[in-house]
């Protein structure tokens, strides 16, 4: 079965929120599918975004690839609102010396998955993130 990535702008998600941002390098770069674009902050601690997906969806693996990040928080929500966080995930990553850091969360969820709510906040210590990707 294919794999698709429900963290696109191609697929609806949305950036809704990112504590910084740069004229050259913007939030929407996490989901725009371009391999070659990134967001980067201000070098401020933590920093932290919100990507709504406007439906619920079934996520089976995470891939986040980023720079420099200490500590990976993702909380969820079901409101239609960017209200009523609750946590979700918690990861340290491996510093890897300034390159890039693959990580990738499986999703191990009684019946096959997890069924995840309209809305994400990611507070998390990073001056550079590539790509967050959601794969059903």
């Amino acid at each position: 079965m294919r794999k698709i990535d429900l963290c696109l702008s191609s697929e609806g998600a949305e950036v809704i929120l990112a504590t910084s941002s740069d004229e050259k390098h913007p939030p929407e770069n996490m989901i725009d599918g371009n391999p070659e674009t990134f967001w980067t902050t201000t070098g401020m601690f933590p920093q932290e975004f919100i990507i709504c997906f406007h439906k619920h969806v079934r996520i089976e693996r995470l891939v986040i690839q980023s720079y420099f990040v200490r500590t990976l928080r993702i909380e969820k929500s079901t409101s239609k609102e960017p209200v009523d966080f609750e946590p979700w995930i918690e990861r340290d990553l491996v510093h890897t010396e300034g390159q890039l850091q693959n990580e990738e969360i499986m999703i191990t969820e009684p019946r096959g998955g997890s069924v995840i709510p309209m809305l994400h906040r990611l507070p998390i210590n990073i001056p550079k993130l590539q790509h967050f990707r959601y794969f059903q």
